[in-house]
């Protein structure tokens, strides 16, 4: 039985109300999600959230998924561009934002105005690679990346050429997550802290996924001969070294191994959703 996870810090909260409170300002979306869970990664309530305004979802780390699994359950969303993080892909993602709101200044000029930068709010759950996309939109470091979820706290303006400029927000979850596979799966791949979880309902419930649809890249990386459910974490316990005096099995160093080289992209390209 899964533990149940739940995780929403204060600062979510101040989050989704200062998106209302600047939503008037905003011209169009970009709705970041992590393709190795293109379905738990969505915030749930995000179209009360954004209301009407133009959405580009902006599928990260696509080098590390199951392109095949992924591909099929993107075909569900509009206007979808899916990106590797480690490389400077951003060039289709500044021109459909251009082609989505080609009318804005077309009508400003009508009406005797000048033209305006388009602004862009950057919205998605912890950890999808927000930080990152922004600096390589921006050309240079506009923000801080790290591994853990939540190291934006507070929206910021910043500015990525003479047309464009982004509102980047805070990572978002919703306060009780309702769908504890979703759960789980968010907090497999970095969306949820660590701190708050037990190690070991994580590392099962990965290696149970691993076991339905991956089994041969949980075979591959832990060297193992075969998969038994029983003994798995003593296998790879064994195959690896991991022993505490007494050749104990040191098993929460393998929970922690397994959970690490899944975020870690080391275990091969997967999806959980389904």
């Amino acid at each position: 039985m899964m533990e149940n996870i739940n995780w929403y810090p204060g600062h979510m909260a101040k989050t989704k109300r200062e998106i209302s409170e600047n939503l008037n300002l905003i011209d169009v979306v970009y709705e970041v999600i992590d393709s190795r869970m293109p379905i738990s990664s969505k915030i749930i309530d995000i179209d009360n959230l954004i209301k009407d305004k133009p959405r580009i979802i902006i599928s990260t780390k696509y080098d590390l998924c199951d392109k095949k699994v992924t591909d099929e359950l993107l075909k569900v969303y509009d206007n979808v561009i899916k990106i590797d993080l480690n490389k400077d892909n951003v060039k289709g993602i500044i021109s459909k934002t251009k082609d989505i709101t080609k009318s804005l200044n077309e009508e400003r000029k009508l009406k005797g105005l000048k033209a305006r930068k388009i602004r862009v709010l950057v919205v998605g759950v912890p950890n999808v690679g927000k930080s990152t996309l922004i600096n390589k939109l921006v050309g240079r470091k506009a923000t801080n990346v790290g591994d853990m979820p939540g190291v934006t706290k507070n929206i910021s303006w910043i500015r990525i050429n003479d047309d464009i400029e982004l509102l980047d927000s805070p990572g978002i979850l919703w306060p009780k997550l309702e769908n504890q596979e979703h759960a789980h799966n968010l907090a497999a791949l970095s969306s949820i802290k660590e701190d708050i979880l037990n190690i070991e309902d994580l590392a099962k419930y990965v290696v149970n996924k691993l076991i339905m649809y991956y089994p041969e890249l949980l075979k591959n990386r832990y060297k193992l001969d075969s998969i038994n459910e029983e003994s798995i974490y003593e296998d790879i316990a064994k195959k690896r070294g991991m022993l505490l005096k007494g050749g104990i099995y040191d098993l929460d160093k393998v929970y922690l191994t397994i959970v690490k080289d899944l975020k870690d992209g080391k275990i091969g390209n997967i999806t959980f959703d389904r």
